[in-house]
């Protein structure tokens, strides 16, 4: 039986690069909801840290974070995100969850 598939993300924008990725973050919210394995696309932003992003990401299973790294908008993202920010990724299999 196929798990859920969980992607965090922390995004830390460039100098002057924050209201630039903050747009591309928006540009990817209904785009990746609408995706049919997608559960859940949020972002999220630092209190402490305003230029820092949090990506919230829950996908039916693996296949479906692979067809989300296939679409259009997700492409778009990877071609400009390197030079918005410092960005780490991290793809989850449930241990426990509630």
């Amino acid at each position: 039986m196929p798990t859920n598939a969980k992607i965090v993300a922390v995004l830390t924008a460039k100098p002057d690069k924050v209201e630039d990725l903050k747009a591309l973050l928006a540009g990817m919210v209904a785009p990746s909801r609408a995706e049919p394995g997608n559960l859940r696309w949020d972002v999220w932003r630092d209190q402490a840290d305003p230029a820092r992003f949090v990506l919230d990401e829950l996908y039916v299973d693996s296949a479906a974070v692979a067809a989300h790294r296939e679409t259009p908008h997700f492409k778009n993202y990877v071609s400009k995100v390197g030079a918005l920010a410092e960005r780490s990724a991290f793809v989850l299999d449930p241990v426990q969850v509630a």
